[in-house]
């Protein structure tokens, strides 16, 4: 499958399989965070494949061209939610293994939360658990490191600081939390494309009218993989994130940055690999 769609919405996915795939063989799903998509992890799915495992990367919402729609109510925890599970029925997977990276991680968590029967283990990568990270936000130095998150709640503004200079700004400030030049023109120029960039933010601006609960516990087998140099997350919130998981836990705190899936792919398709052992 290359497409899914949901409520007159189409979304591309990356359909990774096997050279020799089997029958009922383990998928897992692969959610990017802001500003990737799902090519953040090709290299992570080489070696799912690799070991037959099916890997499912969708350009979730916002930033799939077909799927951009208005409003920032459109972008809440609950409709991302509900894209995963649009994604699982359309490829005919009853349960997988879910994996989510920055934003992506938000979505992997509440879906392994909201869905454990459909989720055969969740692998997190770099973000808390959301209720860890809310804690953290009125207790610890979470605040200073979300800052730019009040930043993206003013409209059209950031759209325009990030983008103007062919987005020398957004460039700059992917580069300094650590991505490579390369990849960082490649995320820049998607985001470039009309309304990428306003899909993407909208995430951020969905989060005041986001209804249902926040995220639960998990309890479902967890593995938490953080970068040491990551300068998103504070290490109160990473810590805080073992609370929240009723069930096998492992926590790897790696030497490197925020962006795991694209300097780290060994360490991510390993944890994922072991959950599927």
């Amino acid at each position: 499958m290359d497409t899914f769609a949901r409520d007159g919405l189409r979304f591309d996915v990356r359909d990774h399989r096997p050279a020799e795939p089997a029958a009922g063989a383990p998928v897992a799903v692969l959610l990017h965070g802001f500003p990737q998509d799902g090519s953040a992890y090709d290299a992570v799915a080489a070696l799912l494949t690799a070991a037959g495992v099916r890997a499912l990367a969708p350009d979730q919402r916002g930033y799939s061209p077909g799927a951009r729609p208005a409003g920032r109510r459109a972008y809440a925890v609950p409709e991302l939610v509900a894209d995963v599970v649009a994604l699982l029925d359309a490829a005919g997977v009853p349960r997988a293994h879910v994996v989510g990276h920055d934003w992506g991680g938000s979505v992997a968590w509440a879906f392994a939360a909201r869905h454990p029967e459909r989720t055969a283990s969740l692998t997190a990568l770099s973000t808390p658990h959301p209720a860890a990270l809310r804690a953290g936000l009125r207790h610890g130095a979470q605040a200073l490191r979300s800052s730019y998150v009040l930043g993206f709640q003013v409209p059209l503004l950031p759209e325009r600081v990030l983008l103007a200079r062919g987005g020398a700004a957004l460039r700059r400030s992917l580069t300094r939390s650590g991505l490579e030049p390369a990849l960082a023109d490649r995320y820049v120029a998607r985001m470039r494309e009309p309304g990428a960039l306003a899909g993407g933010l909208a995430w951020y601006r969905a989060l005041p009218v986001t209804t249902g609960g926040g995220t639960g516990t998990v309890r479902v087998p967890t593995t938490y993989l953080t970068g040491r140099r990551d300068p998103f997350f504070a290490p109160a919130s990473v810590a805080a994130t073992r609370e929240h998981v009723a069930a096998p836990y492992t926590h790897v705190d790696l030497g490197t940055d925020h962006w795991l899936p694209e300097h780290r792919p060994a360490d991510v398709a390993a944890a994922v690999l072991a959950h599927v052992r």
